[in-house]
């Protein structure tokens, strides 16, 4: 008579119940006004004073939050990866994006910025060599030739790219890497200390630009220009990666991920709802389109992946 196995299938819970989710789900809401808060701020302020100095303020709130937690520094080789983390996510994104929105609208930048999932995933296919089935690889192309078809359209025809166009594709890559890059070593460091110690290292290069700009373009923004910058600052470039990444923590992290992808869509309402964006056809269905390839890109990795030397926790 054979064994009977001891093993014990647990049933999962719920999806909706997970408090991973709802972390995630806040996260993501809080990323979602960055686009149309840096179009409102850029109203009053530089570009360039808006993606450096929010990166300073942040700077001062992480190198806090790291000395009251008494957190041990990075190793040297982990130094250089968080360089690569800093320029992506705390320079290269808020720079491109901020300097994007002076010309685009929200509505349309949050089209374009919906490739960032599928972006980031193809990132850690090939930062981890993992190699998932031609699919993916398929989605992920589509996803990026709506995005491009979209803005074009939009700017008269096909190949008419505007330069704030190749201003936020240039956003979505610095992104990709970053996260990228930061999913890895937060599995050294832990989640929110990798985002705290890229801050804290950009932090010279980030106050340098700030103090520049301000004395070259001295800011003269309204109140609520200042209060949208204040936003970016604390909010998207802090506070909501504590969310997002504790999300990520609790879990489960493939679906927590996929949260992601209601960001544009969010974005769009609000740049209707706060800047009273006129959001037509075009605009819904590129970000239909170019939100479903991203979709259908990150899950068929998350849910047919193959053998890697080097596994990534499913966070992006």
């Amino acid at each position: 008579m054979k064994e009977q196995s001891s093993v014990i299938v647990r049933p999962r819970a719920p999806l909706s119940s997970s408090p991973g989710l709802w972390w995630g789900l806040l996260g993501v809401t809080a990323f979602s006004f960055t686009l149309p808060f840096t179009r409102i701020a850029v109203g009053g302020l530089s570009p360039l004073f808006i993606g450096s100095g929010r990166a300073v303020v942040a700077a001062a709130l992480a190198a806090l939050a790291l000395a009251v937690t008494r957190q041990h520094p990075p190793t040297s080789a982990q130094w250089g990866r968080l360089a690569i983390v800093a320029g992506g996510v705390v320079a290269g994104f808020p720079l491109l994006t901020s300097f994007a929105m002076t010309a685009a609208p929200a509505s349309h930048g949050a089209v374009v910025i919906g490739l960032l999932p599928a972006a980031t995933a193809v990132m850690v296919v090939l930062r981890t060599r993992e190699r998932p089935g031609r699919a993916f690889w398929w989605f992920a192309a589509v996803g990026a030739a709506a995005a491009v078809v979209f803005a074009s359209l939009q700017n008269g025809g096909l190949g008419e790219l505007h330069w704030a166009d190749l201003l936020l594709f240039g956003a979505v890559l610095a992104a990709a890497i970053g996260y990228a890059e930061g999913g890895l070593l937060a599995r050294e460091l832990g989640s929110w200390q990798t985002v705290s110690w890229a801050l804290v290292l950009a932090a010279p290069l980030m106050l340098a630009l700030t103090l520049g700009t301000a004395l070259t373009h001295p800011p003269s923004a309204s109140p609520v220009q200042w209060l949208a910058f204040a936003y970016l600052a604390v909010v998207s470039m802090f506070l909501g990666f504590f969310a997002w990444y504790r999300g990520l923590a609790i879990g489960p992290m493939a679906q927590v991920s996929q949260i992601q992808l209601v960001q544009p869509v969010m974005s769009i309402a609000w740049a209707a709802l706060l800047l009273h964006e006129q959001i037509g056809w075009p605009t819904a269905l590129g970000g239909i389109a170019v939100i479903l390839c991203a979709a259908l890109a990150v899950r068929t990795r998350l849910i047919h992946p193959r053998p890697t030397t080097h596994p990534l926790n499913e966070e992006f």
